[in-house]
């Protein structure tokens, strides 16, 4: 039986060409039923304020860092999406005064400019390099801060970066949001063209995607223009560098952050359903996660919504 064409974009796949028994399953999920997705190995927690919500997710920095010795590094790999709990990160180390030089971070994801053929510089007002210096590392005092040879920052040259993670840097946790296309990171849905053009790529040739530069979804384009330009998709890259599953794979543990800012409540509760139910399907990448030993959803319970109808 053929899928489904995309709602939103046909030459795409995407999460609108699921079955429609799983959309309808999904959209009735109830907060208490999402509470109840949570299994061995996924589990699901509830934050009801968002002081709390960002202070968790910037303890997760925290707790990495702790664990970091010269002999034995440990690090955490973060989003820009959300971005609140960078702030709160520098204001714990400086106000414990922690020494976390030993620490490491690598960088999700950054945006590719194919006219130069590099990673967008800093200077662009989008950089996620940027994003991350000037909301946390450059807030930590010097004496304090996490060296610049210990910030892993994707590049159009994929292999420095690529290199670290097996040197021996044992990444604690990779952090995420959750994009309307259901990536983590830039791992978008592929293109409906070539060897894919009926069925996306199976879950076994996902998996080996490692760190490289992709097309973006439409949807990425669209939902990156809402949260951070205003609107202006025109300023919006349409290639980006993107952390891929090979790496996320060795991080110990995977830790998705939902404020409701990002992803819509459907959004938020398909992939929560696909993770606990074992249902992996491409055309929803974060449900990929659905094989990883040690994944938790993060949720600010003010930001889950509803999937009722109601006209606006």
């Amino acid at each position: 039986m053929s899928r489904r064409t995309s709602a939103v974009a046909p030459a795409w796949w995407d999460y609108t060409t699921l079955d429609s028994d799983l959309i309808d399953a999904v959209a009735r999920l109830s907060v208490r039923d999402l509470q109840r997705l949570s299994r061995p190995g996924f589990q699901v927690v509830l934050y009801d304020t968002l002081e709390d919500f960002y202070l968790a997710e910037a303890l997760e920095y925290i707790d990495a860092w702790r664990r970091s010795t010269a002999d034995n590094p440990v690090g955490i790999c973060g989003p820009i999406g959300p971005t609140e709990q960078l702030p709160l990160v520098a204001r714990i180390v400086n106000a414990l005064q922690l020494d976390v030089r030993n620490g490491h971070f690598w960088g999700m994801d950054e945006w590719f400019d194919p006219a130069t053929g590099l990673e967008t510089p800093v200077t662009h007002p989008l950089s996620f390099e940027k994003a991350d210096r000037e909301l946390c590392f450059d807030r930590i005092e010097r004496k304090l801060r996490i060296p610049d040879a210990h910030l892993h920052f994707p590049k159009a040259n994929t292999a420095p970066y690529r290199a670290t993670w097996g040197s021996g840097i044992r990444c604690a946790v990779m952090q995420g949001g959750q994009g309307d296309v259901k990536h983590w990171a830039f791992n978008d849905p592929l293109p409906r063209t070539g060897k894919h053009r009926q069925a996306p790529p199976t879950p076994e040739e996902y998996r080996k995607l490692a760190t490289r530069v992709v097309d973006l979804h439409p949807l990425t384009i669209a939902q990156n223009a809402r949260t951070s330009g205003g609107g202006n998709i025109s300023m919006v890259p349409t290639q980006a560098i993107t952390v891929g599953p090979a790496e996320t794979w060795l991080a110990d543990k995977v830790s998705i952050w939902h404020a409701g800012n990002h992803d819509n409540p459907f959004g938020q509760r398909l992939t929560a359903y696909m993770i606990s139910k074992g249902i992996v399907d491409t055309a929803v990448p974060m449900s990929l996660l659905a094989d990883h030993p040690n994944v938790q959803f993060n949720y600010f319970r003010g930001g889950i919504g509803t999937c009722s109808v109601e006209m606006h």
